[in-house]
């Protein structure tokens, strides 16, 4: 039986949980960032022209995709508003039910096309199959690569995970462990209560904040739409146990603070908050925290740490593994800017120069 897709403006986001969660059940490994914890967080405020397309095959919902609809533009699982959407989405994706996803995906993206006024597809950390499945041609595209640390992999060979980083960051951090161990031994902690949680998420913040304006950056949580939405995630998050918000410290020093989040046994490194300053000269508190931070994940017995995307120097010293994601806008082929599009690839610019995008 075919898959049939409808399009709606969702009139109630608390109906919609209920709907979304219900296909979480039976998705194949879903990511955090495809929770209706994440999804629906401050969603009344996110999404100003939201649209659920929903895909049903023998009477059962077999996969979702919140888009919302701004200036002609559909944006997945964004509001398409700059403000909106600090808070960065990764791993992003319609919602499939397990075995479905062959024939779900090109459905609700064919939808997508169908829908008034929309001229482009804006997709925001999604794997390249959802691209592929959306058509068109990517009028904007960029990629960049996703480490992690695959933990099964790691016991699977029967070796202590610190034995296999190279010889450089085995001795990086050895040293960064003594030099921040001089008042005590190093402890991680974790916030087991919301309101522990909210306390140590706004020590992150501040930590954070200090760093990034220090390099000319206000960082991510200036904004108060964005802390505000960090807030309201933590308090979601810690009661379904789907946060790590940890504590890296030594004797009465504290050196900072992980917000990381966690879904079916993957661990997201998603921010951090680290007192450098505190850490001394030789001290690497986010090498050494992250360090510290995928042992306690081998130990949980959980499968994957996640780093999100980026090519941090860290995480690729870290890493045994990595995936790609894409920020991407999808436009009609033989559109104005589909044309220019192509266009551009075939002619690529001079060496020294770059073609504009948007």
């Amino acid at each position: 039986m075919g898959v049939q897709v409808a399009a709606t403006r969702i009139a109630s986001f608390e109906e919609a949980g209920r709907v979304w969660r219900a296909l979480e059940e039976s998705a194949r490994d879903p990511s955090f960032f495809q929770s209706w914890t994440w999804v629906g967080c401050l969603a009344e405020e996110r999404y100003d022209d939201p649209l659920l397309l929903r895909a049903e095959s023998g009477g059962r919902v077999v996969g979702l995709a919140l888009f919302n609809r701004r200036r002609g533009r559909l944006h997945l699982t964004a509001s398409g508003e700059a403000r909106l959407d600090a808070p960065f989405i990764e791993h992003n994706a319609p919602l499939l039910a397990a075995g479905e996803e062959a024939a779900a995906l090109p459905a609700l993206m064919g939808e997508a096309w169908r829908i008034a006024g929309a001229r482009g597809l804006v997709f925001a950390g999604v794997p390249p199959a959802a691209l592929r499945a959306a058509g068109g041609v990517a009028f904007r595209l960029r990629e960049e690569p996703a480490p992690y640390v695959d933990l099964d992999a790691v016991r699977a060979a029967g070796r202590d995970w610190f034995t296999t980083l190279s010889a450089n960051t085995r001795y990086q951090l050895r040293r960064s462990a003594r030099c921040l161990s001089r008042s005590g031994e190093l402890r991680i902690e974790r916030a087991e209560t919301e309101a522990q949680a909210l306390e140590w998420l706004g020590a992150l913040a501040a930590l954070h904040g200090e760093s990034w304006r220090r390099r000319g950056h206000p960082g991510a949580f200036a904004d108060p739409f964005s802390l505000r939405f960090h807030h309201a995630l933590v308090a979601r998050a810690q009661e379904r146990r789907e946060l790590d918000l940890l504590r890296l410290s030594a004797g009465g020093e504290t050196f900072g603070y992980l917000y990381n989040l966690r879904q079916g046994g993957r661990v997201y490194a998603y921010q951090s908050g680290l007192d450098h300053g505190r850490a001394g000269r030789h001290g690497k508190p986010g090498l050494t925290f992250h360090a510290l931070a995928v042992g306690r994940a081998l130990a949980a017995g959980d499968r994957v740490y996640d780093f999100l995307a980026g090519a941090a120097r860290y995480k690729s010293s870290l890493a045994n593994a990595s995936v790609p994601l894409l920020w991407a806008e999808a436009v009609p082929r033989w559109s104005v800017r589909g044309l220019a599009a192509r266009l551009l690839r075939r002619n690529p610019a001079q060496p020294g120069q770059q073609p504009r995008e948007g």
